[in-house]
């Protein structure tokens, strides 16, 4: 009896360790409000095998097949996740006026790209990639049955911001 009151007593002094003390601050949408994720260097070179895992398991529910990572697109994707930044808005085009294609293409990308899904965010890839499944035009990007490759990038700015460009070829 000693043993376990003791053992419980250990439990409930570690989750309250755990406790922060301050509430969860609720948006108006009653959803938690996003905290700053900081990137370590750690954590980069695992953030595009995370994705690129969490995609083909969404894929593979959806029945389609698989994607791969491929140099080109994650190539394309870094150069407009910067630019991006750059040019403070979320949005599809170059600070040079190019495309989505164009920028593929000056990869040396010689498929088709299917796709393009940006953010600009305070959010870790899992939650991006969970906000893009909730739009039907960014979910038909990662789940396009003509995929076959992949690219996905970042840029974190000193403030923690995050913008987010994936991009799907086929």
């Amino acid at each position: 009896m000693t043993r376990a009151a003791l053992l419980v007593s250990a439990l409930m002094f570690l989750l309250a360790a755990c406790d922060t003390g301050q509430p969860m601050r609720m948006g108006p949408d009653g959803k938690p409000m996003p905290s700053v994720y900081k990137i370590s260097k750690a954590q980069e070179d695992r953030i595009q095998f995370r994705v690129l895992d969490s995609v083909n398991e969404l894929r593979e529910v959806a029945g389609v097949p698989p994607v791969q990572l491929n140099a080109q697109l994650n190539a394309a994707a870094a150069t407009h996740a910067r630019d991006m930044a750059v040019q403070n808005r979320p949005w599809h085009f170059g600070s040079d006026g190019s495309s989505p294609i164009d920028r593929v293409q000056r990869a040396g990308y010689s498929g088709p790209m299917l796709g393009e899904n940006i953010s600009e965010t305070f959010e870790t890839e899992l939650e991006t990639l969970a906000a893009w499944m909730e739009q039907p035009d960014t979910r038909n990007v990662i789940l396009d049955s003509r995929g076959r490759n992949l690219g996905i990038a970042f840029y974190q700015e000193q403030n923690g911001k995050i913008w987010w460009t994936l991009l799907m070829g086929g």
